[in-house]
């Protein structure tokens, strides 16, 4: 897929989003599709809802404890998804509960070519999510959007070498950024059952 062109419009539209709305408590929902072997498939981790054009201000919240469980944080459905899947191989380096209580989670094979997804739960202050995420808008065309009191960046691109779909969702609410990259595997509600799991 082509990245699209994204205006000074689009930038300007993410950064009122972050600096005009504060996240408040409530459930969310990575998003989707099955994990998959086509490019049509993958292109779901989305779940995306239509973008929030207008948002309101609320009070501030409590920020959420980080995970330590890459397990515990999903629901049974998406577990059944990655099952066979091997969690935090050694081959793809440290992952666990890392400095600073960082959570890394690797879904992947050291077998397969491809196939994987990873994230990283962490600690990120309001300032750095806001240049972090304007910056994906203004310069790799990602598209944003306001569900669950957060703010959730995604991109789906086709990947350089096999014909598969890669892709990368961020989703940062009340200090804390879950990112999320994958190739070829795109559980269905899988960035919705972490949010769900941090702040319902």
């Amino acid at each position: 897929m082509k990245p699209r062109l994204v205006t000074t419009a689009t930038a300007l539209l993410l950064l009122a989003v972050l600096t005009g709305c504060t996240p408040v408590d409530g459930g969310g929902e990575n998003g989707g599709g099955t994990s998959e072997s086509s490019p049509a498939a993958s292109s779901t981790p989305s779940e995306s809802s239509t973008p929030t054009a207008s948002p309101t201000q609320t009070p501030t919240s409590t920020a959420a404890a980080l995970p330590t469980d890459c397990r515990a944080i999903l629901s049974a459905d998406v577990l059944t998804q990655l099952e066979g899947i091997p969690l935090n191989d050694a081959a793809f380096g440290p992952s666990g509960v890392g400095p600073e209580g960082t959570l890394t989670c690797i879904w992947a094979d050291p077998g397969a070519d491809t196939t994987s997804l990873t994230t990283t739960i962490s600690r990120m202050n309001r300032g750095p999510a806001l240049d972090l995420l304007n910056g994906l808008v203004a310069n790799e065309g990602y598209t944003c959007f306001t569900p669950a009191g957060g703010t959730r960046c995604e991109k789906t691109w086709q990947n350089a070498q096999y014909p598969v779909t890669d892709g990368r969702t961020l989703f940062w609410r009340d200090d804390v950024l879950i990112d999320t990259r994958y190739s070829n595997l795109a559980p269905s509600g899988y960035t919705s059952s972490i949010i769900a799991s941090l702040f319902d």
